[in-house]
């Protein structure tokens, strides 16, 4: 079954399309090192009744919106093969240099066993 790395973090409204451009040369990394899929969602509808805000579990600012993404892979042991290339990726190092537009140490991340994987035809 397929293996998806799970993110959430904030970003400064100010430097959101910082973000999605560096966000859309990170994903194209991931799938040249073999990467199924790469989602990245900027919060829309985040204030719904009855249920915790992705805002307050994220602690965002007033000033931050918040980015849900995934990736997916073939398979955890796939997983780690394709990040650890892409962490040797000189094209990541570039991104990584200067000032990031989100606070790494913020991000909530994990690995997750995919349960159900169903898919519109």
């Amino acid at each position: 079954m397929a293996y998806v790395d799970g993110f959430v973090l904030t970003v400064p409204k100010e430097r959101l399309a910082d973000y999605v451009k560096i966000a859309r040369k990170a994903s194209k990394v991931w799938m040249d090192h073999g990467a199924l899929e790469v989602r990245e969602c900027v919060g829309d509808d985040l204030d719904i009744k009855g249920m915790v805000p992705f805002p307050k579990l994220a602690r965002a600012k007033p000033d931050e919106t918040v980015i849900f993404s995934w990736i997916v892979f073939k398979s955890k042991a796939d997983r780690n093969r394709v990040n650890a290339k892409v962490m040797k990726d000189p094209r990541i190092e570039k991104m990584m240099k200067g000032s990031p537009p989100f606070d790494c140490k913020r991000m909530g991340y994990g690995g997750f066993k995919m349960v159900v994987n169903e898919v519109a035809e």
